[in-house]
């Protein structure tokens, strides 16, 4: 029997994954005792037994949870962007010191098994870990230069994945997800929700707020790819990744002009006159530092797998999430 714990598992991608998990299991593991652990858990949320209600960022949880030696860890947890630039103090403590804590407790472990014990650990990144000026398409040999606390959080992550997988305590990765649309649900803190709620508000009958202009260009991938990133990322030979331990996975880049006509495709005029410009100038300043488009070479060539269209992103929102009445 295979141990997976999702940290953060109460979040919609943590969801998302913990379904596929339990529809799909991991390719060449058996059967899989999954647990979750985050804040809280939607009432409606994946049947799963072993659902923890706790905070990372009490350190001791982590190091408990660690002693439970778990063969494959999902790091989802973390505040979102918006939430993490504005409270500088609570971004560190949330995004950071957890991530720490908890991969010295796998240390211990690693060393209490004299060396036999060597998790798998999934680390969800974000393209935030870039910052501009940025070629047309950011190849794998880009810098890292993030703009923000958050994309600074994530970097700092990213590293000490790297450092405690060279030393061999784990074997780990980290993956850049792409803003992940058309999210579900209520609008977060994270200062790209907008890009689901133009999508989500309209479809649902209601009033979106736009605060960026249109001519805004940046890289999305659905829900339904982002649980499939993690899975692939759960079963993936780490030695192609020759070292190199960060991935920038696969998306499609557009702009907000094109999401907006995709939806005026998919639901017509009416839907998209429920966008209402409102520019809001502390999400603009965030969302100008953020990268607009990518080449991915090194996901793509491992297997990592995104839509093509935006349709195929609002499409995958409609089959998976969508409530009301299907306008196709």
């Amino acid at each position: 029997m295979t141990k997976v714990l999702i940290l953060g598992g109460g979040g919609m991608v943590g969801q998302k994954l913990a379904r596929k998990l339990l529809a799909e299991g991991l390719p060449g593991h058996g059967t899989l005792d999954i647990t979750l652990h985050d804040l809280g858990f939607p009432p409606d949320g994946a049947v799963i037994a072993d659902k923890r209600t706790g905070d990372l960022s009490n350190l001791a949880e982590g190091a408990a949870l660690a002693a439970e030696r778990f063969d494959v860890v999902f790091f989802l947890a973390s505040i979102v962007s918006g939430e993490a630039e504005t409270d500088f103090d609570k971004g560190w403590q949330t995004n950071l010191w957890p991530m720490w804590h908890f991969l010295e407790g796998l240390r211990a472990q690693h060393r209490a098994s004299a060396g036999a014990y060597v998790p798998r650990v999934v680390f969800t990144s974000s393209i935030a870990v870039f910052g501009g000026p940025y070629p047309d398409k950011i190849d794998d040999d880009f810098l890292q230069s993030p703009q923000t606390s958050y994309g600074a959080q994530k970097a700092a992550c990213e590293l000490m994945i790297q450092d405690f997988s060279r030393k061999g305590f784990i074997d780990g990765l980290s993956l850049r997800l792409p803003t992940i649309c058309v999210r579900p649900g209520k609008a977060n803190l994270a200062a790209s929700s907008f890009f689901s709620g133009i999508i989500r508000e309209p479809l649902n009958g209601m009033e979106a707020r736009l605060p960026v202009p249109d001519t805004v260009r940046h890289w999305h991938a659905s829900p339904r790819s982002a649980a499939g990133f993690l899975t692939h990322a759960a079963t993936l030979d780490t030695d192609h990744l020759e070292g190199r331990r960060a991935l920038n996975l696969p998306g499609l880049s557009c702009t907000v002009a094109e999401q907006i006509e995709a939806l005026r495709d998919v639901a017509g005029s009416n839907a998209v006159q429920r966008i209402r410009p409102e520019p809001d100038e502390a999400v603009m300043a965030i969302v100008s530092g953020w990268p607009r488009n990518f080449a991915p070479e090194r996901a793509t060539a491992l297997g990592f797998k995104a839509e093509s269209s935006f349709r195929e992103i609002i499409e995958v929102y409609l089959d998976e999430d969508f409530q009301g009445t299907d306008p196709r």
